[in-house]
């Protein structure tokens, strides 16, 4: 009997801990569904040509339309008072959210930076838009999503990439500057997107 007991303890335990790892689910995204991109220059592009930025391969991996709502140098302060209009005009199915970069670099208070992050989930959550929140790195020699990420997605319905970009930001092959990265690493970002997009039900 302690066996059978023992043996349903772990069954459940690894069902908890699959669980646990699996991508959150989003409904269905339709043909003509938009989705929004919004950012900085990370997702402006910059660092490749136009047409390589990762909303514009996006595009192209899942036929849908994604709207480049990247604003180089942008800080989030700025981004949340954009894009309360961007939600009204595109009234996107999924925003992709891949902000606070710029505060990191120019030694912003991260805890204002936080908040405004937060406050533009909520913007997109309150018409009933998931997210998807991108990590952005802290510059040092070990790239690392800055904390600010973590802390929103603890508390949050988002789905969270943390270490996408530090990941790109840490191959000299994939960037085009220490911060940006080139076209390889913008593909890599777009097809990493795609593939969450797939395994979160959304495709």
């Amino acid at each position: 009997m302690n066996n059978i007991r023992q043996t349903l303890y772990l069954w459940l335990l690894l069902c908890l801990t699959a669980c646990s790892d699996s991508t959150p689910q989003i409904n269905l995204l339709s043909d003509d569904a938009v989705i929004l991109a919004f950012g900085d220059s990370l997702t402006h592009g910059t660092g490749a040509s136009k047409g390589e930025s990762y909303p514009a391969i996006l595009e192209n991996s899942i036929n849908r339309k994604v709207i480049n709502a990247g604003v180089p140098g942008e800080l989030s302060m700025q981004g949340l008072k954009r894009l309360p209009e961007l939600l009204d005009k595109h009234q996107p199915k999924l925003l992709i959210l891949c902000h606070g970069g710029n505060d990191i670099l120019h030694r912003e208070n991260l805890a204002d930076a936080e908040a405004n992050i937060r406050q533009m989930i909520t913007l997109a959550e309150n018409k009933n838009i998931p997210v998807i929140l991108l990590g952005v790195p802290k510059p040092s020699l070990f790239l690392n999503p800055a904390k600010l990420y973590a802390n929103i997605a603890e508390n949050t319905n988002v789905i969270f990439i943390p270490n996408l970009i530090p990941d790109i930001l840490s191959d000299a092959s994939m960037k085009s500057d220490p911060a940006h990265p080139n076209k390889s690493g913008y593909r890599k970002m777009a097809l990493a997107l795609a593939d969450t997009l797939r395994d979160s039900g959304a495709l």
